[in-house]
């Protein structure tokens, strides 16, 4: 399973971004693909307001991209990431999500992916 962060969701849908092949590549293998509820709101903001919401959520799940379920204590693993890292609190649920369900967390975010590496989990690409 691999738990998406928003830049790689953001970099897939929009193909000017400097990362949408790298985030083509992430998302063209057999893995299962997670995102944090409150990720998946991140990335729903601006196609909210531009009144294209179920066009991006159309393409998400297309590729076969599913919320994830509640993990139990979540409000208070996600709040112990935030004092305990430099993450701020969407960060702090991809990071939680990737752990909780012993999976790897797919992000072009540089410190959200050194904080990864740097309590055990595997951080594509």
């Amino acid at each position: 399973m691999i738990v998406l962060d928003a830049s790689v969701l953001i970099a897939y849908l929009d193909k000017t971004d400097i990362h949408h092949v790298q985030a083509l590549n992430v998302l063209s293998t057999t893995e299962r693909y997670r995102i944090h509820t409150l990720t998946l709101a991140e990335v729903l903001v601006r196609p909210t307001r531009d009144g294209r919401a179920g066009e991006v959520i159309e393409k998400v799940e297309a590729v076969g991209i599913r919320e994830l379920d509640r993990v139990q204590d979540e409000a208070r693993r996600v709040a112990d990431l935030c004092v305990a890292t430099p993450l701020k609190m969407p960060d702090c649920c991809v990071l939680m999500a990737a752990d909780a369900h012993a999976a790897s967390l797919a992000s072009f975010d540089v410190r959200l992916r050194d904080v990864a590496r740097s309590r055990g989990l595997h951080v594509i690409p």
